[in-house]
């Protein structure tokens, strides 16, 4: 390389007729249309390239913005569905937990009056089981007295139809058996 470009030093006319040498005119104009070119883009193209890529960067970083704004309001939403779904569950139970104690209170009331009603049909039928032998008590005396006057006369041999001393012999006999010292003594 060193002999080529000693060559092309030393032989002018043959600067001109190297294909990779350009002439001076085509340098200037080069020059030229480089420094036209540069002046476009450098005053017209740069300005308008550097806007789009800010309202790129811009439409990026709303758009990153947007998303994590988003992205926030989502989880606020979900902080606020988890907080209502835990009040939710809390007045599930707490309803539960009334059922239950509303539940056990009338449970007892009905077993209350339950056991009210069965006391109630206790004495009721203690009291008509006192009246009933009360009533078969007096009809026995009754029918006692009547037999036994009817017996003692037979035995005595004449008529006891008075009714007052009749009334009087089975009350006292009635009593005898009653009394515990009879029952004793025997």
């Amino acid at each position: 390389m060193t002999s080529m470009a000693a060559r092309l030093l030393a032989a002018p006319e043959e600067h001109s007729s190297n294909p990779l040498i350009p002439h001076t005119y085509e340098l200037v104009v080069g020059i030229f249309a480089f420094a036209v070119v540069f002046f476009v883009v450098g005053r017209m193209l740069i300005p308008r390239i550097q806007k789009t890529l800010a309202e790129r960067t811009d439409a990026i970083e709303g758009g990153i913005k947007r998303a994590e704004e988003a992205q926030a309001e989502a989880q606020a939403l979900q902080k606020r569905y988890t907080e209502q779904l835990e009040e939710a569950r809390r007045d599930a139970a707490r309803l539960r937990e009334e059922a239950r104690e509303q539940a056990a209170q009338i449970k007892a009331e009905l077993r209350e009056e339950a056991q009210a009603e069965a006391r109630r049909l206790v004495e009721a039928a203690h009291a008509q089981i006192e009246a009933d032998r009360q009533a078969a008590f007096a009809q026995l005396r009754t029918e006692i007295g009547r037999l036994s006057t009817d017996l003692a006369g037979r035995i005595v041999g004449e008529s006891l139809e008075d009714e007052a001393r009749q009334s009087r012999i089975v009350d006292r006999f009635l009593d005898e058996l009653e009394s515990p010292n009879a029952q004793a003594v025997r």
